[in-house]
């Protein structure tokens, strides 16, 4: 049994939970420990009880340790990534280079853990003067989804360790064998015990203690809108730190003078790459009409071309969903498309077992046409294989019709035009923007985030972390 991790510690659970494999659900993958609400305050106080000392720690001390982590991860990717496309069902390469992002992450915190800096300045006020710092907010608790179980970890957990924090790590029930194999990895890359745990479990009870103690100042959540809602509350109500990603309904442009290969290229990879379980999928293409037909007809070329199978085997495009409830939801919003009258003109049936006769959780990448943008396969989150084409009269509707949503996670654009990239760039209400490129798929070193209903707080990832994970103190000095 694989245990959590609790003041340097490996320690057992009152219950487990079988990590089964959803390419082939006879294939046990392990069993899991889950924490119970004594071990999670367990962890909140031994990661209380070390932060300032922690927090005092030398930059070299910090950069060791995390280039260490990132090392191994990267060494180790191959392996890594095959235990990532087993649990999780994303196919072997991307799982192989989700896995080297998280160490690319690592060791890009390793060297930033180093440049912590300040500033001096001048005081208004004679014979004085003024320094600006950086200091770590303190206990950390951090929640991650299972849809990239170990690059989402690792962008959370790598610059809260560089800055200084202490760290409570809960993972997605559904995919703790990636989290555990990075809490074994940080284990025996020397931290100090208590400064990281993890504690697997259910959100409403492990994550539920997380966001309500008042000894954790900050929570860093990647999910659903409705639980994010629900932890910006709570950290309000008690006045903790609190960084928010969310949904995302994003859209990708298609423009008449777009390069044709180019276009439907992003779109495949956007919308159904990972089996469509990305924030920043693409699961609405706006399409002009001089290239709407010519498009879609190439579209549906390249989907039925695709081979949906075991996530680790050669030539595989697309896995499995997760599991049995991600299917569900699929199979429920592909029948509501055909409710509402939107075309199915390929895909969205589900098929219980693949052809070697593995049992698993496999669905063909679905497309509608003649779609509208109120309906509800436009509007709603579906998180799976499925995507909509909206026609659209020009450029200025096509804008229209992107900006249209609740969310502004990340959005695309497929042009030759310079002036219609400029200005897509400019009035795109997105944080994240594409030109002729896939709208999922970001680098480890620059801000990833949204806007509008898909994020709040500060960004993750790069330099921009450190605005969630520290905190400013200025301090004057007379003489």
């Amino acid at each position: 049994m694989f245990k959590n991790y609790i003041n340097g510690e490996w320690v057992g659970g009152s219950q487990i939970y079988r990590n089964i494999n959803p390419s082939d659900t006879r294939d046990l993958i392990g069993e899991y420990a889950l924490a119970d609400a004594s071990q999670v305050l367990e962890a909140i106080s031994a990661a209380a009880k070390i932060q300032e000392k922690w927090g005092l720690s030398t930059p070299q001390q910090r950069f060791d340790i995390l280039d260490a982590a990132g090392a191994e991860i990267l060494a180790r990717r191959n392996e890594l990534g095959d235990l990532l496309a087993r649990e999780e069902g994303k196919t072997l390469p991307e799982a192989i280079g989700e896995v080297a992002r998280a160490g690319n992450i690592f060791k890009f915190f390793a060297a930033e853990a180093l440049r912590t800096g300040g500033e001096t300045l001048p005081s208004v006020r004679p014979g004085v003067g003024v320094e600006v710092t950086r200091e770590p907010v303190g206990v950390v608790g951090l929640i991650t989804p299972w849809n990239f179980p170990i690059a989402i970890p690792a962008w959370k957990i790598a610059p809260a360790l560089a800055y200084g924090n202490t760290v409570v790590f809960k993972p997605a029930e559904l995919v703790p064998g990636s989290a555990w194999a990075l809490a074994d990895i940080l284990h025996r890359a020397g931290l100090p015990a208590g400064v990281f745990n993890l504690v697997m479990g259910r959100g409403s009870e492990v994550g539920q203690i997380l966001v309500e103690d008042k000894r954790v100042q900050a929570i860093s959540f990647t999910g659903s809108v409705a639980t994010g809602q629900r932890i910006a509350q709570a950290c309000v109500a008690r006045r903790a730190k609190f960084q928010l990603e969310m949904g995302g309904k994003n859209p990708m442009i298609v423009l008449d003078d777009a390069e044709l290969d180019v276009a439907v290229g992003a779109a495949v990879n956007s919308g159904f790459f990972s089996a469509g379980q990305r924030c920043t999928a693409s699961s609405r293409l706006i399409v002009t009409q001089g290239i709407h037909d010519r498009f879609v007809t190439e579209l549906v070329r390249k989907i039925e071309s695709l081979k949906v199978d075991d996530a680790r085997k050669a030539g595989t495009d697309i896995g499995p969903v997760v599991d049995e409830r991600q299917l569900a939801q699929d199979l429920e919003y592909i029948a509501i498309g055909k409710a509402e009258g939107a075309k199915l003109v390929t895909g969205g049936q589900a098929f219980g077992k693949n052809p070697d006769g593995a049992p698993g959780h496999y669905l063909r990448p679905a497309l509608f046409t003649e779609t509208s943008p109120s309906m509800r396969i436009n509007r709603e989150e579906i998180f799976g294989p499925v995507v909509s084409v909206i026609r659209a009269r020009d450029y200025d509707e096509a804008l229209a019709l992107a900006n249209d949503t609740e969310f502004g996670l990340s959005a695309g654009i497929a042009t030759t035009s310079l002036k219609f990239a400029t200005h897509f760039k400019r009035h795109s209400q997105a944080g994240m923007v594409m030109v002729n490129l896939p709208t999922a798929g970001v680098d480890y070193h620059v801000p990833f985030g949204g806007r509008k209903g898909s994020s709040y707080g500060p960004r993750e990832q790069g330099r921009y972390a450190a605005e969630f994970y520290t905190t400013v103190k200025t301090s004057y000095t007379s003489g």
